[in-house]
C-alpha cells in the first residue's frame, strides 16, 4: 500500500479566495485537490492511502474528501510546510511516504514516473529543469547526481522543485528528526537539505520538465494551469 500525503493546511491568502486553496475550481470543473486525487488513482489505483494535512477551514476539505484520512496542524497560521509534513510523518504507518503540496496542478504521468522510484524505495524530489525562477525552490546536485542544495536561496540552480516528493522507509526517521529541528517558518525542503548535508541521505531528482506542473499561488498561475486541464 502506497502512503500519500497532501499538504493542505495553509491559508493560501495570495490567491485571495475564501475557501482553502486546494478547493479552487479548475476550468474542467474539478478542484485542484480532485485533480490530485484522480492523478493518484491513475498511478497507484485504489491501493493508495491518502492522508490530508488540514488546518485553515478544514471542515470544507473534510467534507469534500471523506474517503481520506486527516492530520490536523493546529498551528497552521503560525507554521509552514515543514511542520505539516512533520505531523504527517509522525502519524504515518511504517514504510515510505509520497507527499505533495495541495496547490499543485500536474500531469498524471508525473506520478506514474514517480511510482518506479517508490517501488525501489528511492527517496526523490520531482524537478523541472526548464525554468529557474528566483521565488521558487531551486536545487543543485552532487557529482553522483543526487540532490545537494534545495531552497529558494540556491544560486545557479539546475531547476525548480515542483512539490511532489518521496521519502523511503529507511530515510523517514532521519527526515522526521530534521523536520522537528527546523524553524516554524521553514519549508519542508529545509529538512531534506539538512538530512542530506548532515546525515548523508540521498534524494534523487526526478525530471518531469516534459510534463506540466503548476503551483497555484496567484491568479495567473491558475490561468496557466487551466490551459493544461
Amino acid at each position: 500500500m502506497t502512503q500519500i500525503v497532501i499538504l493542505a493546511a495553509g491559508m493560501g491568502s495570495r490567491l485571495g479566495r475564501s475557501l482553502p486553496k486546494p478547493l479552487t475550481e479548475l476550468a474542467d470543473g474539478r478542484t485542484i485537490m480532485q485533480q490530485q486525487f484522480d492523478n493518484i488513482r491513475f498511478a497507484f489505483g485504489s491501493n493508495a492511502q491518502v492522508t490530508i494535512v488540514v488546518g485553515y477551514k478544514l471542515e470544507h476539505i473534510i467534507e469534500a474528501f471523506p474517503e481520506a484520512s486527516f492530520v490536523y496542524n493546529e498551528q497552521y497560521d503560525q507554521t509552514n510546510t515543514s511542520k505539516s509534513l512533520m505531523r504527517a510523518l509522525q502519524a504515518s504507518a511504517p514504510g515510505g511516504v509520497l507527499w505533495m503540496n495541495g496547490d499543485v496542478v500536474f500531469d498524471p504521468m508525473a506520478l506514474e514516473r514517480a511510482a518506479a522510484l517508490v517501488a525501489r524505495e528511492q527517496s526523490f524530489v520531482s524537478v523541472n529543469t526548464a525554468k529557474v525562477s528566483d521565488e521558487e525552490v531551486k536545487y543543485t546536485t552532487t557529482a553522483e547526481g543526487y540532490i545537494k542544495e534545495l531552497s529558494k536561496a540556491v544560486v545557479g540552480g539546475h531547476g525548480e522543485a515542483v512539490g511532489i516528493n518521496y521519502v523511503s522507509r529507511d530515510d523517514k526517521a532521519t527526515l522526521l528528526r530534521q523536520l522537528k529541528r527546523v524553524g516554524d517558518q521553514d519549508y519542508f525542503e529545509r529538512g531534506i537539505e539538512l538530512a542530506i548535508e548532515e546525515d548523508g541521505l540521498r534524494f534523487e531528482p526526478v525530471d518531469i520538465s516534459d510534463l506540466y506542473a503548476v503551483e497555484i499561488d496567484f491568479a495567473e498561475d491558475l490561468e496557466r494551469a487551466n490551459l493544461f486541464v
